[in-house]
């Protein structure tokens, strides 16, 4: 039986298997489930703002809330685990239009759309490849990183389940 690890929002964990690597209700954040096939090792990351560059740097926020940091400190721990850099790929889901009935155009209600194109933005960057993702929308998530086979599991409420 897997060991159940849940990772809180603006949190990340990374493990072995046998591990499943939860993360519930997420809204316009993102789910960044990394993997390393060869030694089994994940990580997910409950990513919630784009960029800590836009928090002002100095302010003592938590930087795994945020695209760019929270994704590097998740590959740093992985690696830690005797993963492999060139190894790991992704997997992403979340990142809803939770304020869809607001006024269009308003870029800054875009939250999970800005999270999604930050979250690509930073794993190209790192050169690891996307291998599926299941964002948008208008409604919340909950997923599950399996580490004995990098399965995805997504879960809603009103539109079921799926493994990406």
């Amino acid at each position: 039986m897997p060991e159940i690890v849940k990772v809180a929002m603006a949190d990340l964990k990374v493990s072995r298997e046998p591990t499943v690597l939860i993360t519930i209700g997420l809204g316009s954040c993102i789910g960044v489930a990394l993997y390393d096939p060869v030694v089994k090792v994940g990580g997910l990351a409950h990513i919630m703002l784009p960029a800590s560059r836009h928090a002002g740097g100095s302010d003592g926020s938590n930087p795994m809330k945020y695209a760019d940091t929270g994704i590097e400190m998740t590959l740093a721990k992985m690696i830690e685990l005797d993963a492999v850099k060139r190894r790991i790929t992704a997997k992403i889901a979340g990142g809803a239009h939770m304020f869809s009935n607001m006024k269009e155009g308003a870029t800054f209600l875009k939250i999970g759309d800005n999270n999604a194109a930050a979250v690509k933005e930073k794993l190209a960057q790192e050169k690891i490849k996307l291998l599926a993702e299941d964002t948008g929308n208008d409604y919340g998530r909950t997923v599950e990183l399996h580490t004995k086979d990098g399965s995805y599991v997504i879960k809603t409420i009103a539109n079921g389940s799926k493994v990406i």
